[in-house]
């Protein structure tokens, strides 16, 4: 093995993990949408769930291994804004996934900050008609937006993920060529 497959093999059992949860992990962003955290912190975890409906996201879903792998890090990178900004939500799911983002940015190095104003900027986009105002301010789109995140969740299948370095080297140089 390279020098660089042995820095990236972590991440061959790492990210299939994130994978694996993602759907739980959605599910346990909408708790916090629909908690006592602070408005801040909740926008940010809205952001973060309502990519996942973006048609056209970092990556594709359909593209095989690599296709909800971004959806997996804009949940983390969001977690990581919330808790950065009130520390005082760093608990529960926000505080696992802000931790966790951590893998994401030793993945990226330079590519992280880019993700992480990809993210930030989330904030201001819509998906399906529905902006993170809307769905803070409405509680019709909120009460909307809950149950997608919910049916979503529920029906999520894991996708494959090839345990094989150049799924890695591929991923890197995808989101680095798409955040560019």
């Amino acid at each position: 093995m390279t020098e660089e497959s042995n820095s990236l093999a972590k991440y061959l059992e790492i990210f299939p993990s994130w994978l694996k949860s993602l759907g739980e992990d959605a599910s346990q962003l909408a708790e916090v949408v629909k908690g006592e955290e602070p408005e801040g912190a909740r926008r940010q975890a809205i952001a973060g769930l309502n990519y996942i409906f973006k048609s056209l996201d970092l990556i594709p879903d359909g593209i095989d291994d690599l296709g909800f792998c971004d959806d997996a890090f804009v949940l983390r990178v969001a977690a990581d804004l919330a808790c950065t900004d009130h520390p005082e939500a760093k608990q529960g799911v926000l505080g696992r996934l802000a931790e966790e983002s951590t893998n994401v940015r030793e993945f990226l190095g330079d590519d992280y900050v880019r993700l992480e104003a990809y993210v930030k900027n989330l904030r201001k986009g819509a998906a399906r008609g529905r902006t993170v105002d809307d769905i803070v301010t409405d509680e019709g789109a909120r009460t909307a937006f809950l149950h997608e995140v919910a049916a979503w969740s529920r029906d999520y299948q894991v996708p494959s993920f090839s345990r094989d370095v150049k799924t890695l080297i591929k991923l890197k140089a995808f989101l680095s060529a798409k955040l560019a």
